[in-house]
């Protein structure tokens, strides 16, 4: 690929997901920008920017996955170290926005998380954000600077459309997911079910009941964060108990954590595509387990941010 013109447009990134980041840099053509990032040996997060940045364009390309509390401070520091080297705009990619879960009070005396993060990013000095599949739509309005909105929907899609499967149905594991199985399901031209579940306490689910016709049809279960897999799997031996022929299932954000591969493996589900926003270690592979790169997705809203044109036609 050429290299990309416009020398004030950098790009960083700190430690949450370099592969990704550099699979950006690749697609645009550009090089990416050098800093490094050490510990005080008390564990204090120490960056330096080895480059002059003044009066440049900075995208930062960090997600706050796990480690989410060590990942958000590097992400703090780096805003900081860019805002005092004069950079012109920071503009934050976020592939992932953890602390995204709590995002109203749904019970007394909560905190509002995703909003706490977006304070602290915006008051350390970034200009906009550039997130993929928020699972909340509204933290968007958390922040009173920019912030563009990716979807993970159409890279998924066409992974099933080139699979070419049969008589297919669209689930979503939830009420709050059926926007973006209905979106799924107009891409594939398919119907969409709904598993009615309750949630007794976090990471905990329980189906109660399936609405739609899914006897007999290959099944997508379709959500933006699997976690501990406790839904996923439980919808997806819900929907073969109720005649589903398969189970495939698919999300943006691949958190999986504690018991979550252990279920997948042991589950109905034939095969769980992901996108690569959260770093897949040795741990969480699997012949299930199926990645996705996003990193042209991301590198060309980049270069549409920068160039100011539209972003929302990347999913027309």
């Amino acid at each position: 690929m050429p290299k990309y013109g416009d020398p004030r447009l950098k790009i960083f990134t700190l430690n949450s997901n370099p592969k990704l980041a550099h699979e950006i840099t690749e697609h645009i053509g550009v090089p990416m920008g050098d800093c490094s990032v050490t510990r005080f040996s008390d564990g204090e997060v120490q960056i330096n920017i080895e480059e002059s940045i003044r009066g440049c364009d900075v995208y930062l390309i960090q997600s706050t996955s796990a480690p989410a509390n060590e990942h958000i401070m590097e992400l703090l520091i780096m805003i900081d170290a860019l805002k005092r080297a004069s950079a012109r705009t920071i503009n934050l990619v976020m592939p992932y926005y953890g602390y995204a879960r709590q995002d109203r009070k749904a019970r007394a005396r909560e905190p509002i998380t995703s909003k706490l993060v977006a304070n602290l990013i915006e008051t350390a000095g970034a200009t906009r954000v550039l997130t993929l599949d928020l699972h909340a739509t509204q933290i968007q309005g958390f922040f009173d600077i920019p912030v563009d909105q990716l979807m993970g929907v159409p890279i998924l899609a066409d992974y099933f459309q080139a699979k070419d499967l049969e008589d297919i149905v669209i689930v979503s594991p939830d009420h709050g997911g059926v926007v973006r199985a209905r979106k799924m399901a107009d891409r594939l031209k398919a119907p969409i079910a709904i598993i009615d579940k309750r949630r007794p306490k976090p990471n905990v689910s329980e189906v109660m009941n399936i609405v739609g016709n899914i006897e007999g049809k290959t099944a997508i279960i379709i959500d933006d964060i699997i976690d501990t897999a406790g839904t996923i799997t439980l919808a997806a031996n819900a929907l073969m108990e109720h005649g589903a022929k398969e189970v495939y299932a698919c999300c943006t954000h691949p958190v999986l954590s504690g018991p979550a591969m252990e279920r997948i493996n042991n589950s109905k589900i034939k095969e769980l595509v992901v996108t690569n926003s959260i770093v897949l270690d040795e741990a969480k592979k699997s012949d299930k387990v199926t990645e996705l790169s996003v990193a042209a997705l991301m590198g060309e809203a980049i270069v549409r941010v920068h160039e100011h044109a539209s972003v929302s036609t990347l999913f027309d």
